[in-house]
C-alpha cells in the first residue's frame, strides 16, 4: 500500500498497486523517437521491436522513499509522468525510471526490472489537468560529482498524450483501473546518459503554478564476484 498526498488539499490517497507497467518509447513523434533509440544505442541498446512498448515491473518497485539501493555505478534514472489508477480516479505523479544500463544492452525488460522506480508522494488529479495536460513542462536534475546540473527537460508534447498513450494500451478511456500504475515515457538527456549520486524530478504546471517534485538519493551497493 502506497500513501499519496492530493495537492492543495489534506486528503491522503492509500492505493494498492498491484500491476506497474512502464511505457517504453512513447514519444509524440518519430524524430524524437529515433533521438532516443539512437541516444541508447550509444550505450549498447538495441531498437524496439514497435513503438510504444508495454513492459511490465514488479509492483513493489514503485516508491516514494528518499533513497534507492543499486548494484554496481551503471544505473541512471529518467524523468517520467507517473500515471496512478485509484478509487477516487487516476492519479499523476512525476517519477524516475531508474535502470540499470549494463542490463539494458542485453535486455531492456530485464533492466527496467532491477532498479526501483522512485516517485512523489504529492499527486494530482488526472481530471484536474486533462484538459490543459499539453501546457506541462518536465525536467530532472542530476547530482554528479557533487554538483547538480540539468539531465532532462521539455514538455510533455514530446510524448504521447495520456488518452492516445492508454488507448494504445487498450483502454477506451484516459483513465486508469484501480491498482494500476504506469510510467508514461522521459525526453532525451542532456549531456548524454550517465551516473549520479542524486537524482531530482520536477512537473510544472504554468495554467496554475503547481509543481510536483521529488529527489533521491542512490545508494551504490558494490559487485561481488
Amino acid at each position: 500500500m502506497t500513501t499519496f498526498q492530493l495537492a492543495d488539499s489534506v486528503e491522503t490517497l492509500d492505493v494498492d498497486v498491484q500491476e506497474l507497467i512502464i511505457a517504453g518509447w512513447a514519444g509524440r513523434e518519430q524524430a524524437a523517437i529515433d533521438e532516443h533509440i539512437e541516444e541508447l544505442k550509444e550505450i549498447g541498446v538495441k531498437p524496439p521491436s514497435d513503438t510504444p512498448l508495454f513492459y511490465r515491473v514488479a509492483a513493489n518497485q514503485l516508491t516514494t522513499a528518499p533513497h534507492i539501493q543499486v548494484l554496481g555505478d551503471a544505473s541512471s534514472g529518467e524523468v517520467e509522468v507517473v500515471l496512478i489508477g485509484s478509487e477516487q480516479g487516476t492519479l499523476v505523479a512525476i517519477g524516475s525510471d531508474h535502470t540499470d544500463r549494463e542490463a539494458e544492452a542485453w535486455s531492456v525488460a530485464h533492466s527496467k526490472q532491477v532498479c526501483a522506480k522512485p516517485l512523489s508522494k504529492m499527486v494530482w488529479q488526472l481530471d484536474s489537468i486533462i484538459e490543459h495536460w499539453d501546457e506541462l513542462q518536465m525536467a530532472s536534475y542530476a547530482t554528479i560529482d557533487g554538483n547538480e546540473v540539468l539531465y532532462q527537460e521539455g514538455a510533455v508534447t514530446g510524448l504521447l498524450h495520456p488518452a492516445e498513450l492508454l488507448r494504445r494500451f487498450g483502454l477506451s478511456e484516459p483513465q486508469l483501473p484501480p491498482g494500476q500504475a504506469m510510467l508514461c515515457g522521459t525526453l532525451p538527456v542532456i549531456g548524454g546518459v550517465r551516473p549520479a549520486q542524486a537524482f531530482r524530478m520536477v512537473l510544472k504546471d504554468p495554467m496554475t503554478g503547481r509543481e510536483l517534485e521529488h529527489r533521491y538519493h542512490i545508494e551504490t551497493m558494490p559487485v561481488i564476484a
